[in-house]
């Protein structure tokens, strides 16, 4: 079984590349399912009803997200209505909406958890005793978690505790795709951050003058998306029909 696991996408030039790109990537690589990023999908903070609607109809199977997830109101009104859109499970308790979930899917039990990092981050509870729980009676043949963190230490650190338990485990949230793709020890794929499925010419998505301004003057500055042509950066995570990693992609398409 092969997934593809897209990084953050992010404002239009994330969706136009989507629109253009991911029905070839899916066919060249015989991908069965998809997970996506969709935190910043919406002008660049948060994911509305209709850019859910439409990573769904592009075939993506579970979307995951982190600290923007909430940045539109309009989430509140539907994520409780829906399985497969995830917020950081590590989030206060009170938060709506689902931070794990299993799906069957081709006769297998596909675990997607979405946690979130505590360095450098909003406050969310700790992700190891969270983790810990959502393991103690789960019994999917495949899990694969979203890990929105800053840090890359703290990313790789919770890689390591659980390698051989995960399936895989990928970084998400600095919008820099990482050369370090790779399969642990134990056997749990890994890769430090997915990358920006956005725009190439922007810094982290927003556009240059805005951030270079704030840069300069440590005035507040409202940052906008900025509409260049956008990558699609993800990897891609092959299983055998044991559901052990035999391999792991890093993938950039223009």
């Amino acid at each position: 079984m092969n997934f593809l696991i897209i990084g953050d996408i992010y404002s239009k030039s994330g969706r136009d590349v989507i629109e253009k790109n991911l029905d070839k990537v899916v066919k060249e690589n015989n991908i069965d399912f998809i997970i996506a990023n969709g935190e910043n999908i919406s002008h660049g903070k948060g994911i509305n009803k209709n850019h859910y609607d439409f990573l769904k109809n592009k075939g993506v199977n579970v979307i995951t997200s982190g600290n923007h997830i909430f940045k539109v109101k309009e989430t509140f009104e539907f994520i409780e209505q829906v399985d497969d859109l995830l917020r950081p499970a590590n989030m206060n308790s009170y938060n709506i909406g689902l931070g794990t979930n299993v799906y069957n899917f081709k006769d297998k039990k596909i675990r997607v958890t979405n946690l979130m990092g505590k360095s450098f981050m909003e406050h969310v509870n700790n992700p190891y005793e969270v983790m810990d729980k959502i393991m103690e009676n789960d019994n999917s043949d495949i899990h694969i978690v979203d890990f929105h963190a800053e840090a890359s230490a703290e990313k790789l650190a919770f890689a390591w505790n659980y390698d051989g338990k995960i399936t895989a485990l990928v970084g998400t949230h600095t919008h820099v795709q990482t050369a370090d793709e790779r399969i642990l020890p134990k056997g749990t794929a890994f890769i430090t951050d997915l990358g920006m499925t956005g725009p190439i010419n922007s810094i982290i998505g927003a556009n240059p003058d805005e951030v270079i301004f704030k840069e300069k003057t440590g005035l507040p500055t409202k940052f906008k998306p900025s509409e260049n042509p956008g990558i699609l950066c993800a990897v891609v995570v092959c299983l055998d029909n044991e559901n052990n990693c035999k391999k792991i992609k890093r993938i950039q398409v223009i």
